[in-house]
């Protein structure tokens, strides 16, 4: 492996590839991912992006989303997503991503909170759509590499600076990457909870080095539960049950098959009515009725999710689903600038391990892609506009790391921070 780049990108989700893409192709560039290339979150995303559908959209868009943010969101965050949004599109469309279009024109789908259909989708694998086009352009950028299975320990400080991290890998080789700039995009803290959307191996890392370093984290207690993943009683990450399912007319059922909800209200709403009525009807899931969107635009908008319930045992075309809460998206995270950049300098972030600020302290339903990308550019845009080369040179000792003891303490001081967080906000 080259121990030493222009630019270091710890993630490979669309943050840090869309980052990747922007920086002119002198730069030397490193990715390194903790596990494979396919493995982040970004493949996940099912629902679709948003995108401001016009000028007269502006007010209802930016209403939508404070709204669901409880109005903790940061305004002028929301401002530069939603104002961005259109560019961001034609960059994807330019790369490849295939948007479900009729007659030419961008189909739009409806979710939860928005008051109007402005997701744009491809089927319900958007963001295995879009990861994996900015993936394959990446791949033929030859000034840009990227390194699977490497796992970030920790952050090489340079008198108050970003020089790169170390890391390990799958062997337990532990190793210096020196870098000009750092770009954390390494994803959520799913892997922390029993039940999540995530991926296990998703567990915050970036988090509890930056607590180390005393680089400035916002808003962790703000921890996004879905309201509809498919019920199971085995192990492992949970399957989501897209938004837009209910975006376009499925329904919420109790034990005797009576709605007992508005499916389009916020997450955090629908999560709550969900939690009550399991515990009023004594179940461990609620049923979700997909019959008013009927079998064609089913098997041709969710193939996926028909799929998947398929090999689960269940025909959603012909009978309602088991479904619970779980853990989903993380809306606090590492605190960036309006241009991605950390408190320490030579150090930024994007994607869901930062926090813009946009979500509040509820994310509205497909504003993640979007708020991922957005940052992404802008904080590759001013290591652009701004760089300097660094003149550190590693002469320390890379120090030892044990693996599992690492990880345990890690995972202890974020759910500790989260824990501390939320009692001062209660204060």
């Amino acid at each position: 492996m080259n121990n030493k780049t222009d630019i270091l990108i710890v993630g490979t989700g669309v943050a840090g590839l869309f980052a990747a893409l922007t920086f002119p192709k002198e730069k030397e560039i490193l990715m390194i991912t903790k596990s494979d290339v396919e493995s982040s979150d970004s493949f996940l995303a099912q629902g679709g992006i948003c995108v401001l559908k016009g000028a007269e959209d502006y007010e209802a868009y930016f209403h939508d989303t404070m709204k669901a943010g409880h109005f903790k969101n940061d305004p002028r965050s929301v401002e530069i997503m939603i104002r961005s949004s259109r560019d961001i599109i034609k960059a994807l469309v330019d790369y490849g991503v295939d948007f479900e279009k009729q007659d030419g024109e961008f189909l739009y789908t409806r979710e939860g909170a928005h008051s109007k259909p402005r997701i744009l989708y491809h089927q319900d694998i958007t963001g295995r759509e879009i990861t994996s086009k900015l993936l394959a352009e990446v791949k033929k950028r030859g000034n840009i590499k990227i390194e699977q299975n490497v796992t970030m320990v920790d952050i090489i400080e340079n008198n108050g600076e970003a020089a790169g991290v170390y890391a390990y890998d799958k062997e337990g080789n532990t190793f210096a990457i020196t870098a000009d700039y750092t770009i954390l995009a390494s994803g959520g803290i799913g892997g922390l909870y029993e039940n999540s959307t995530n991926f296990r191996h998703l567990t915050g890392d970036a988090l509890a080095i930056c607590l180390k370093h005393n680089i400035a984290l916002r808003d962790v207690d703000y921890i996004q539960i879905h309201p509809t993943t498919l019920y199971s009683e085995k192990q492992g990450r949970r399957f989501l049950i897209s938004e837009s399912v209910r975006g376009e007319g499925a329904v919420l059922l109790d034990k005797n098959g009576k709605r007992f909800v508005n499916e389009l209200l916020p997450r955090d709403i629908v999560t709550q009515a969900i939690f009550e009525q399991m515990k009023k009807d004594g179940t461990p899931y609620v049923m979700l009725s997909l019959e008013a969107i009927g079998s064609e635009t089913i098997k041709s908008h969710f193939p996926n999710i028909y799929k998947k319930c398929l090999e689960e045992g269940y025909d959603v075309t012909e009978k309602p689903i088991p479904v619970v809460p779980a853990q989903h998206y993380f809306m606090g995270g590492i605190d960036i600038s309006y241009n991605g950049a950390t408190s320490m300098p030579r150090l930024y972030a994007a994607g869901e391990t930062s926090c813009s600020g946009v979500h509040g302290a509820n994310r509205l339903a497909s504003n993640s892609l979007l708020e991922s990308l957005v940052f992404a550019k802008r904080a590759a845009g001013e290591i652009i506009s701004g760089y300097k080369k660094s003149n550190f040179i590693l002469h320390d000792d890379i120090p030892k790391y044990d693996i599992e003891k690492d990880n345990h303490i890690n995972k202890q001081m974020i759910l500790t921070e989260i824990e501390r967080t939320e009692k001062n906000r209660e204060q």
